[in-house]
């Protein structure tokens, strides 16, 4: 399967954690793990991803720039980042809560409940966990922004979000 086609899922996941993981701290430089299952869809297995603090704010960046959140509610513990947010784009507001454990330098888990109105794509509600690891320093080869997806072959999320075929399928895709 090519990065082309899984993009809207990889996307779909990523923007709802990087929008919800705004003001959670940042993630250890290095070669992290992410399991992400979210309900009612099969699991695509583990990704890999090598980030940096440049590539790890890339998501954040484009969410900031296209994502009106006039709620934004953070509360910090130890070991916890607890988020409520509603943001609105495009005529549909959106309502996650989210709690995201561990410490960002080993592990962490994102339990995340996103509700639509109007419904998205057919969806209400979304439902997503994402279980995160560091697995050390990224790999000879990989540069930050490099994504390798169970049985494909790596590809750079930073230089895919700059491509104009994909910036004009992410635009097809906000608009169904």
């Amino acid at each position: 399967m090519s990065p082309l086609r899984i993009l809207p899922l990889l996307l779909a996941s990523l923007f709802a954690v990087q929008a919800d993981a705004a003001d959670a701290p940042r993630r250890k430089s290095g070669l992290w793990e992410m399991k992400t299952q979210m309900a009612g869809m099969p699991s695509q297995g583990p990704m890999q991803m090598c980030v940096d603090q440049a590539s790890d704010n890339v998501m954040q960046e484009r969410t900031k720039e296209k994502v009106n959140c006039p709620v934004m509610d953070v509360s910090r513990g130890t070991g916890k980042v607890t988020i409520h947010a509603v943001c609105k784009h495009e005529g549909v507001t959106s309502t996650s809560d989210s709690v995201i454990t561990g410490d960002f330098d080993s592990a962490y888990r994102n339990d995340m409940v996103v509700r639509y109105d109007p419904p998205q794509h057919g969806m209400k509600e979304m439902k997503m966990v994402q279980e995160a690891r560091w697995l050390g320093p990224c790999k000879a080869g990989q540069k930050p922004g490099d994504v390798i997806m169970p049985g494909m072959q790596k590809f750079n999320m930073q230089e895919m979000m700059n491509d104009p075929q994909v910036r004009e399928m992410m635009k097809r895709q906000q608009k169904q």
